[in-house]
């Protein structure tokens, strides 16, 4: 008896390289009055290293505000509405995994 077995290969495809200019028009400065997000995918831990991060921006680096989001699942990708609200209110977003 002969099976047939669907494959499905989960990695994107390769992206080309930006030219440097695009790249450096993404680079902060430094982080005084700048806002940062974070993304927190729900796996363990997480949110305990979100907290430390936030309050060493905040005491070393002068971040003006942080904002956080938990998604529900590290398998979920986060709603369209968080993605256009982090983009609109954030200078940096930090998406994490923890474990």
């Amino acid at each position: 008896m002969t099976q047939t077995v669907t494959l499905f290969d989960p990695t994107a495809p390769a992206r080309e390289a930006q030219p440097a200019s695009a790249a450096s028009a993404c680079t902060l400065e430094n982080l005084a009055g700048k806002v940062v997000g974070f993304i927190d995918n729900s796996k363990p831990n997480f949110n305990e290293l979100a907290d430390d991060l936030a309050q060493l921006l905040v005491a070393r680096h002068g971040v003006a505000r942080v904002l956080r989001h938990q998604k529900r699942a590290a398998s979920v990708p986060a709603a369209p509405d968080v993605v256009d609200e982090f983009a609109r209110q954030c200078d940096l977003v930090i998406a994490g995994s923890g474990d």
